[in-house]
């Protein structure tokens, strides 16, 4: 009796033992198949990473001219437009340089337009001499005549002849003159004359210095890594402070190199941010997938041909681009951490963009309107100084035509 009860207690836990083990079995197998159809399904068209990061443009604002700082209007985490004035300069010496440069032009433009005027004294002059040529040349025929018939002198009739060769002398000096002083107008007018526009570029590069002493913002963005400071003397290039466009960021992405197999431009990614957690998705697309291993163009990059060579797996950077409108909803900051996670069902795309852009990617226009605003400056300059004399085309070619007209007029106009 003993020996029945004492095999009945032992075959009592072997048998919830094997039970256990049966159910524990069976738990694993339900689990490993079920991974199995999520991953065939599901999970092998996504690839993953945490290793990326919040990217974006940062503008660093530099002087055009030197000068030393007299206001700040811009500090850290303040919020500019393109176009506003962030750092004034000194404007004392650049006045005085755009001063003289706006002096000079007006006395140039009123040298070349005496030039012109000149042109129509003396195409008066030899208008003037022409006719002395003719009249001589009369006198001389008329005299020549009367030789013959005893009635005029062989003196008077050398008196003439000198008369004749001194009026002709006198229009060629005229006609030298004339063609001398439209060397300097032929085929230009008071405005586009070379002195003028010399001295008009002159004008045109002293504002464009007077005017850059108020450094402005080139982009929309937040202000940030100020170094600048009032009373320093700063000069071209020298980094003053930095805009942060947050409208414009988007995710660098490192993935694995046996992750990239499958990914290609144009793929959807979804983006959690560290800074808002999972309540907050970000839903964005792959625009461009690196030229290289982050190694490859580090500063240092990785000498391998050692004999201590050890694999280390490599990385892409891939860019994402996001929602704009989900950006502007729960704004990003640049360096902020993200994980992304791409689908990968997609392969119709391409792995390397191969289209260049029409279009410049960034741009912007906040230095054009100086270009504009010298430009009418020299215009009102050249305007307030030249006169009248805004046809001096039509003068010139007056001026050579009559000259032409009187070609038949005395032999020496003909032989010039």
């Amino acid at each position: 009796m003993n020996t029945q009860s004492e095999t009945s207690s032992t075959a009592a836990p072997n048998g919830k033992r094997k039970r256990a083990l049966i159910i524990a079995a069976s738990v694993f197998v339900i689990a490993g198949v079920s991974y199995g159809i999520y991953w065939g399904l599901h999970g092998r068209f996504y690839q993953s990473t945490d290793d990326a990061y919040v990217a974006g443009n940062v503008v660093i604002v530099t002087p055009q001219t030197p000068g030393t700082v007299v206001a700040i209007k811009a500090d850290d985490t303040d919020f500019v437009k393109a176009g506003d004035e962030l750092v004034l300069l000194d404007k004392a010496d650049v006045k005085v340089a755009l001063d003289q440069a706006e002096a000079q032009l007006a006395q140039t433009v009123r040298q070349v337009r005496s030039l012109f005027t000149t042109n129509s004294s003396l195409s008066a002059n030899v208008e003037l001499a022409q006719s002395q040529v003719a009249k001589a040349q009369a006198d001389l025929k008329r005299r020549s005549n009367l030789t013959k018939t005893g009635a005029v002198s062989f003196e008077e009739l050398n008196h003439a002849e000198t008369a004749m060769k001194s009026a002709q002398a006198d229009l060629l000096a005229a006609q030298e003159k004339l063609a001398t002083n439209q060397a300097f107008t032929q085929n230009t007018t008071v405005d586009d004359h070379p002195a003028v526009q010399q001295a008009a570029s002159k004008v045109h590069a002293a504002y464009l210095d007077y005017q850059r002493a108020a450094i402005p913002a080139a982009v929309d963005g937040y202000v940030a890594k100020r170094s600048v400071q009032v009373g320093q003397h700063v000069v071209p290039g020298s980094p003053l402070l930095a805009i942060v466009p947050l409208d414009q960021v988007w995710v660098d992405a490192n993935f694995k190199e046996g992750q990239l197999a499958q990914m290609r431009i144009g793929q959807p990614v979804q983006l959690e941010a560290d800074m808002y957690g999972g309540k907050v998705e970000y839903h964005g697309k792959i625009v461009g997938l690196g030229a290289g291993t982050g190694s490859a163009f580090s500063l240092l990059p990785a000498q391998n041909a050692t004999g201590n060579w050890i694999k280390i797996v490599q990385r892409i950077p891939i860019k994402v681009q996001i929602d704009p409108q989900e950006l502007k909803t729960h704004p990003l900051r640049i360096g902020l951490s993200v994980i992304a996670t791409v689908d990968v069902k997609d392969q119709s795309g391409a792995q390397l963009s191969t289209a260049s852009r029409a279009q410049p990617a960034y741009q912007t226009t906040v230095y054009s309107r100086l270009d504009t605003e010298a430009d009418e400056l020299v215009k009102r300059i050249i305007a307030k100084n030249r006169g009248d004399n805004d046809t001096q085309k039509s003068v010139v070619k007056k001026n050579q035509s009559s000259i032409k007209q009187n070609d038949g007029n005395s032999t020496l106009v003909s032989v010039y």
